[in-house]
């Protein structure tokens, strides 16, 4: 199992396992699920993982591994390989499918004419072809609970901005490029904005604090503005 892996010396703490060169939705469900099994069966010095698209950090501490003919380096190394190989085959799995609730458009989506534009698309024909895609979470980064969402279709692919804005209002949904993602706090940013959920993608006080997680599915579906409003305010209640 994993026999490509490559294993790179990352700082003095860190080792970069590679999987693969090309952002592909089996090797990254590979990456969550061995970052799951090495969480679950650490070894005396692991620290953490941070998965990535195509690669896994481990984080260790190097005064763990002393050893007079043997770097730390190449000590930990061995730790992990003897983790991977005792992995089940059956440990790659898909995460949950969450549905996400989108108001497209307007002052929600004030990018949605543009990404239309560059298509040569109606502003529905990009809401359609929006919400007709399942999209996996490779990984979680920038900020916190912000999904990097791969699976979006070509058809309604668009540059980011040249100019980002300063500030963007936690819930906007964006596309740059090929791909699409939610903002889960207000942020600056250069997405293209298509609309605005009113699902909360970063609380705080919850454990865990972000919606979403590497390895999930996401699905959008369109709502109107009185219906975000009204979910919006659901929220607000409970807070």
């Amino acid at each position: 199992m994993f026999q490509n892996i490559n294993y790179l010396s990352f700082g003095e703490a860190g080792i970069l396992l590679e999987f693969g060169s090309v952002m592909d939705k089996k090797v990254n469900l590979q990456i969550h699920n061995t970052a799951k099994w090495l969480n679950d069966h650490p070894f005396d010095g692991f620290i953490e993982t941070v998965p990535a698209y195509t690669t896994l950090t481990v984080l260790y501490d190097p005064m763990k591994f002393i050893h007079p003919n043997k770097s730390a380096f190449e000590l930990a190394v061995e730790q992990i390989k003897r983790r991977i190989e005792s992995m089940p085959e059956e440990n790659v799995t898909v995460g949950r499918t969450i549905e996400i609730p989108v108001c497209y458009g307007g002052d929600f989506g004030p990018d949605l004419e543009n990404v239309a534009g560059i298509n040569r698309l109606s502003q529905q024909e990009v809401i359609s072809i929006h919400t007709e895609r399942t999209y996996y979470v490779y990984m979680l980064g920038f900020a916190p609970g912000f999904p990097f969402l791969g699976g979006m279709a070509k058809e309604i692919a668009a540059p980011r901005l040249s100019s980002p804005r300063l500030s963007i209002p936690k819930g906007s949904v964006g596309i740059a490029g090929e791909q699409t993602g939610i903002y889960p706090i207000e942020t600056p940013g250069g997405w293209q904005l298509i609309g605005r959920t009113p699902a909360r993608l970063f609380t705080p006080d919850l454990e865990p604090p972000v919606l979403l997680q590497a390895g999930d599915q996401v699905k959008f579906y369109e709502i109107t503005r009185d219906e975000y409003h009204a979910r919006e305010a659901e929220h607000e209640h409970h807070d």
